[in-house]
């Protein structure tokens, strides 16, 4: 008896663990406004505003480009700054909700001028991350992109 009664205090409390870490319900207005964030990144993109972009990173937000390159929050806008970009779009952009978090994957389009000078061509597939801040704005945390064969 005793063995059962610890055993199911045991599973209660894991219980307590794991069920917050599943997806949580939500009634699509996260997912809307994470959308949104999204959007105003590309629109920060297409017209070479950095400044739009800025206040969706996070301060310790990461970045990991298709050549597996690593940039903080800083470098991230000083790219932005640096490159032009002709045209932006976004293909398939589907965001998924879990709590205070959210996930937002999709395909970037875009031609421009890179910092570097040289003609770009963008086709890739993007997932970010976003969290939900203590002061209830959402920001990104972390981005990554994949290259997808032309």
């Amino acid at each position: 008896m005793m063995r059962t009664l610890s055993l199911s205090l045991v599973g209660a409390l894991l219980m307590g663990v794991v069920m917050p870490l599943q997806a949580q319900p939500v009634t699509g207005e996260t997912e809307k406004a994470v959308a949104a964030l999204e959007r105003q990144w590309m629109q920060s993109q297409g017209t070479n505003s950095p400044g739009l972009l800025a206040p969706l990173l996070a301060e310790k937000f990461v970045a990991t480009s298709v050549d597996g390159k690593i940039s903080d929050k800083t470098q991230t806008l000083a790219d932005a700054k640096a490159t032009k970009w002709t045209s932006v779009e976004y293909e398939n952009l589907q965001v998924t909700a879990f709590g205070t978090a959210a996930i937002a994957t999709g395909v970037y389009l875009a031609k421009g001028t890179g910092s570097d000078g040289k003609p770009m061509n963008a086709r890739e597939r993007f997932t970010d991350t976003w969290v939900k801040m203590p002061d209830g704005k959402w920001q990104c945390v972390a981005s990554h992109g994949s290259n997808i064969a032309k």
